[in-house]
């Protein structure tokens, strides 16, 4: 690549820095650090750029570089800042100084989906430990050999590690390593079996080490649960218990997010799922109400006494707001049994704090303790009184512990039974340190963590595969959806439509009238009813006066004569609807709307279920997916304005839009679940050089929609569309020609697939 073939200079220095002549590379290297400069910093792109070029010259062909450059980016994105740049390539250097170097690639390759099943650097750290142990046990010792024989398992690890992050947590992968390292370990055909999850221990293992809650089955729920119930918008972050025996972290937030465990089992009756909400809802409390108080002149007792009675604060006042939160709180807290510390031979104080702690959040506590009646009462006093605040309660805090101070205080035995609560935080934010100490880096400036976001950010990306048809495979969590409400309009627009086609809104109720279910149709002649048939009856009593025999079918019953279906229409949004239609001064997006607008007033008169979404994307990290009418919601003003603002733009990525469509649809209880799409083009995206790859995946997507038992129709507006539509929809498709007409054509389509 010559400097002239780029006008930009820094795309020059960039490509000089780079130093290869990997004509793959070249080709795709102005996409490549389009969507690295969109993400990286301008420091991290010289890392970036250097790692790739190194990894270029380790003689191992040009996919390694490839896999590195095209997913770093993604890596950074779900790692935030603080990426693990130095250690993966540590990592890679000692593969490739190793037997082992071709599990370089797979490695790369399936990076940053791991990474977006982790969220933070140290879980990734935990990742990069764990195959390098399977890497160092199984590599060379395969029949006594010691030097020749690269690890059989490892490049199946890598390529298995997505799908095993979805499913375990840290600490479940790390033992579903160790057990296949301890077993098979001079064994490589079994070996292959087993990380490549085609044996039936490998299978076996795995189910027994998925137990409890996954942070990554739930994340999507608890973000929901953390926006719409607290407003809180921060990051979510997980963290595994298994890598440190002596001392287990516990819950924390930090500037980089909520830190919460990877992994939580049922507990004292509590689901895993609940256990996340009471830690959620215990450092929310904190960010709302919390402060905090320099720590110097405070000593090791009284800052753990102040600790136990904030939280209780916090807790109070999250129950005031959200009754239902006192059942898990007490269900999680311990019940220490009085008396149970022997103050004569052990220190008592954590057993004490949390006796009174109990007390504080539970009216029925079992406790005789004067000192304890005493505080508890002023505790709720205060608090009756407003929310009170820290420095308040700090002072009531250190009062209980002068009160209630003994000698035996300081013994270096101490009593630890029923007295964890693993729903609380550390309490990190409470304290601010004047002078340097070692603990320092652990703690943020406390504005920061009571800030309140301004707004609730869109929700986090759904990850969906993609079908290589290549090699005939899915790439695992290759494209990221974001999902969001369409920003409004005027809803006068679309009532100014309607009024504008009213001349055919009146042929198509004539037509909808026909096709309107009637709620209820007789069935008679029958034996046992609901009613007697009055006629038959009748006529059965004079045949019985008249000596013959009465029919007994006298009765009659009802039954609902009506549709039972449900729709998605999925509109493409993608730039080429700004085109102006052929014929017509109208867009094709102006077309688009008044059709729209006319098959949702149909479908409306009808009663059927239905939903409206847009969609377009910006390569395979960015699939916007925009939700204009949910199935719950009534055709008004609020549906009405998100259409009037419909706006077209970027590109087609249709395979992830129709999978997620199916992910609400699927939902649906209906007989009959129909999705239809409307489109001007073939799916097509900038980062997509084949065009036949996202053919083949949108294809790919229909035949799952139809596994799934809903039923595909694509109305395409392109007039080349011969050429592509039928490999995706098969016979399911109508192309509209002359597009003037499709505010006509498009209910028409409608209820004559739905008859």
């Amino acid at each position: 690549m010559t400097e002239t073939e780029y006008q930009h200079p820094m795309m020059v220095a960039y490509w000089a820095q780079l130093d290869t002549c990997f004509k793959p590379v070249e080709e795709v290297f102005e996409d490549l650090m389009a969507e690295a400069l969109a993400i990286l910093t301008r420091e991290d792109i010289y890392h970036y750029l250097d790692a790739a070029r190194v990894i270029g010259k380790l003689g191992r062909g040009v996919e390694p570089m490839l896999a590195f450059m095209e997913e770093w980016p993604s890596v950074v994105k779900a790692l935030g800042e603080e990426a693990v740049l130095s250690e993966v390539m540590a990592f890679v250097m000692k593969m490739q100084k190793s037997p082992n170097g071709k599990a370089i690639t797979p490695f790369l390759q399936t990076i940053a989906p791991v990474a977006r099943k982790q969220h933070s650097r140290e879980q990734m750290r935990h990742y990069i430990e764990i195959a390098d142990d399977l890497m160092t046990r199984t590599t060379g010792s395969i029949h006594g050999h010691h030097t020749t024989f690269p690890s059989p398992g490892l490049p199946e690890f890598f390529r298995q590690a997505p799908f095993l992050f979805g499913m375990l947590s840290m600490g479940g992968v790390r033992n579903w390593v160790d057990y296949g390292i301890r077993n098979y370990r001079t064994h490589p055909e079994r070996q292959i079996d087993y990380f490549s999850l085609q044996s039936a221990d490998a299978r076996a293992v795995l189910q027994r080490e998925r137990h409890g809650t996954l942070f990554a089955d739930v994340e999507r729920k608890l973000d929901l649960y953390l926006r719409g119930l607290w407003q809180d918008a921060d990051q979510l972050v997980p963290y595994s218990t298994a890598f440190d025996e002596l001392r287990k972290p516990i819950p924390y937030y930090d500037r980089l997010g909520i830190r919460v465990p990877d992994v939580f089992d049922s507990e004292r009756g509590v689901a895993g799922i609940d256990r996340y909400r009471a830690v959620l809802a215990h450092m929310v409390g904190h960010r709302r109400w919390s402060t905090s108080i320099i720590a110097d002149n405070y000593s090791p007792f009284q800052r753990m006494a102040v600790e136990f009675f904030e939280d209780c604060r916090v807790e109070n006042l999250l129950i005031r707001e959200y009754p239902g939160l006192r059942r898990i709180f007490l269900a999680l807290h311990p019940k220490p049994v009085e008396g149970a510390c022997d103050p004569e031979t052990t220190s008592c104080l954590r057993h004490r704090l949390t006796m009174m702690s109990r007390a504080l959040i539970d009216p029925d506590h079992p406790y005789a303790d004067p000192d304890l009646l005493e505080f508890a009462r002023r505790f709720h006093d205060l608090l009756a009184a407003g929310e009170s605040s820290l420095r308040e309660i700090a002072d009531l805090a250190l009062s209980y512990v002068a009160r209630t101070r003994r000698q035996s205080d300081q013994f270096a035995k101490v009593w630890f039974d029923d007295t964890v609560i693993d729903y609380r935080d550390d309490n990190r934010h409470l304290w601010q340190y004047i002078e340097d100490s070692d603990d320092e880096e652990f703690f943020d400036d406390p504005d920061k963590s009571n800030k309140k976001p301004s707004e609730v950010m869109s929700l986090p990306p759904r990850h969906y595969p993609e079908w290589d048809y290549h090699s005939q495979t899915y790439r695992p969590d290759w494209v990221s959806l974001y999902e969001n409400l369409h920003p409004k309009g005027n809803a006068g627009d679309i009532d100014r439509i309607l009024l504008k086609h009213d001349a055919l809104a009146k042929r198509l109720k004539r037509i909808l009238d026909l096709l309107k279910p009637q709620d209820k149709v007789r069935v008679r002649y029958q034996e046992e009813g609901s009613e007697l048939d009055l006629d038959v009856a009748i006529r059965s009593l004079i045949d019985f006066k008249g000596g013959a025999n009465p029919d007994p079918r006298i009765n009659m019953s009802h039954k609902t004569s009506g549709r039972n279906i449900a729709v998605q229409l999925l509109l493409d949004l993608s730039e080429s609807l700004n085109e102006k239609a052929s014929g017509s001064e109208q867009t094709i997006l102006e077309l688009s709307q008044e059709a729209v607008t006319l098959l949702a007033w149909a479908v409306e008169k009808l009663g059927d279920p239905f939903a409206i979404a847009g969609f377009h994307s910006n390569t395979r990290h960015d699939v916007r997916y925009l939700h204009i009418k949910g199935y719950g919601e009534p055709f008004g003003d609020e549906v009405k304005a998100r259409m009037a603002a419909m706006q077209a733009g970027w590109s087609t990525r249709m395979g992830a839009a129709l999978r997620h469509a199916a992910h609400y649809l699927e939902a649906r209880p209906a007989d009959k679940k129909l999705m239809l799409i409307l489109t001007d083009g073939q799916p097509a995206d900038v980062d997509a050089h084949d065009e036949r790859l996202l053919i083949e995946d949108a294809r790919r997507a229909v035949r799952e929609l139809d596994q799934k038992g809903i039923f595909t129709y694509c109305i395409n507006l392109d007039p080349k569309a011969d050429e592509y539509v039928s490999d995706i929809f098969g016979h399911q498709y109508t192309v509209v020609d002359n597009i003037q007409r499709l505010p006509e054509r498009l209910p028409e389509l409608f209820m004559a697939l739905t008859k």
